[in-house]
């Protein structure tokens, strides 16, 4: 019998069990006599098992290398959220509480059993697991320190749940890393994971914010198309103004799209691409993935390269030039940095009609301005004026603006870009207004690009 003061160890209690062919040796939480009605020594007690069970988890003990393998891919998509792999990690540790007899909660768990609480603390997010079950709307969560903010439908609100502690929020962020070759340390204090429905978590380590935080970006739409964003139930535009997009995207206009974080950007992008031809060959270039078109459109032909800045091998020009040799139609670059804006302006003036990126930037007019300033960061000799002027004409020559408006993401702009005696000008194709919740469209496209619209598009699309 394991005396009372004893410390609890996995291999300790292995040995015991080896040794005693008999035996049936149990571990339960010790009998809550004086000294255990501290809530702090029933928490170390918890806290021991859950490193104990996290040490037998990793150790995968007894496998073959085939199946340790096997078992190391189960536990990497369990931290990345696949269901199944899910389930079969909390079945395990129900396997393992069953044979230790373990039964007792600790004090002001929120979870049903023990073994949902052991789980949350060793794959899974402690109280955030609580949130991500009411995914209802849920497009954001947030965490600065112990605080939890939940967004859904664009606003940001207090969560009702909170972390207990700094430190929980530093375990879920070391379990997030664990199996993602990533780092979270005194010598590199941030890392991002990309979830495996294209979710992506950033997180930061105190020092470099004065907090630990964890954003978690879920992507709530699963259709792309514009149909999709027409409808009633999302109204991102409505029907006349799928028309006009489908006569830009048709015409092989290049475009860029705007607009704060979280206003839906990336899936309008992809509900573009939905209506470009399955035989387009299109190529995407990120830091990370983020947009998943293979995964989504696998009937097209796609070539998706995700870039690393810090490996010329491997960087973002590297990533172009390769990329200009494969004979793309279109180029879709999910946003325009620094050090790859020449690259992208320099295939967007050489014959990839149709391409699309997004850039940060308050306003329209302000894209041919800021792309340039990327582009003159690299040092060359160049004449900005010249550049801008081409930018404008060849590069940017569609702009979408997206917001969100009363929680709703929506369209509130469509420009044509011109450039008019040494100034930017956006001619306004379409307008959304919120007094009455419709759009206007105020403009023509230029007679230039109308002919080009006229000769490229499907009868009964106009422009």
């Amino acid at each position: 019998m394991i005396l009372k003061e004893e410390r609890f160890s996995v291999i300790t209690y292995m040995h015991r069990r080896s040794d005693a062919a008999n035996g049936d040796v149990e571990r339960r939480m010790p009998e809550r006599g004086p000294a255990m009605e501290n809530k702090d020594s029933i928490v170390t007690v918890f806290e021991e098992w859950v490193r104990d069970i996290r040490s037998e988890l990793a150790i995968a003990k007894g496998r073959t290398d085939e199946e340790r393998q096997e078992y190391n891919e189960t536990l990497n998509r369990a931290i990345l959220g696949y269901e199944e792999d899910r389930s079969k990690l909390l079945a395990l540790i129900h396997d393992i509480v069953a044979k230790r007899r373990l039964s007792d909660l600790p004090i002001g768990s929120s979870y049903g059993s023990l073994p949902e609480a052991i789980f949350a603390e060793i794959i899974g997010l402690n109280v955030l697991e609580l949130i991500l079950k009411n995914k209802e709307g849920l497009e954001e969560i947030q965490v600065v320190g112990r605080q939890i903010f939940e967004v859904r439908n664009g606003t940001a609100v207090p969560s009702v749940h909170m972390l207990p502690s700094v430190r929980d929020l530093e375990r879920i962020q070391q379990n997030l890393v664990l199996f993602n070759q990533d780092t979270l340390n005194p010598r590199k204090k941030w890392a991002e994971v990309v979830l495996r429905d294209g979710s992506r978590v950033t997180m930061t380590a105190a020092g470099f914010t004065s907090e630990p935080t964890l954003t978690i970006r879920l992507y709530t739409v699963k259709k792309f198309e514009l149909a999709a964003l027409a409808a009633p139930g999302l109204a991102t535009m409505n029907e006349a103004m799928k028309g006009l997009i489908l006569c830009l995207i048709r015409s092989y206009f290049n475009m860029v799209v705007i607009g704060p974080t979280n206003s839906g950007k990336t899936n309008f992008i992809k509900a573009m691409i939905a209506e470009m031809e399955d035989h387009e060959r299109i190529i995407t270039i990120e830091s990370r993935f983020e947009l998943h078109l293979r995964r989504d459109f696998p009937q097209k032909n796609i070539v998706e390269y995700e870039i690393d800045e810090e490996d010329p091998r491997h960087a973002g020009m590297q990533a172009f030039k390769l990329a200009l040799r494969q004979s793309p139609k279109r180029i879709c670059h999910a946003e325009i940095r620094d050090h790859d804006a020449n690259l992208y302006v320099r295939a967007c003036t050489r014959g990839h009609e149709g391409s699309i990126t997004s850039v940060h930037v308050n306003e329209l007019e302000d894209v041919p301005d800021a792309i340039t300033d990327m582009c003159m960061l690299d040092g060359r000799g160049m004449d900005p004026i010249r550049l801008t002027k081409r930018i404008t004409e060849y590069v940017t020559q569609v702009g979408f603006e997206m917001a969100v408006v009363k929680g709703k993401r929506k369209i509130v702009r469509i420009g044509e870009f011109s450039y008019e005696k040494g100034q930017v000008c956006v001619n306004d194709l379409a307008i959304y207004d919120d007094s009455t919740d419709s759009w206007k469209f105020p403009g023509n496209c230029r007679i230039a690009h109308r002919k080009k619209s006229t000769k490229m598009t499907e009868p009964g699309i106009r422009c």
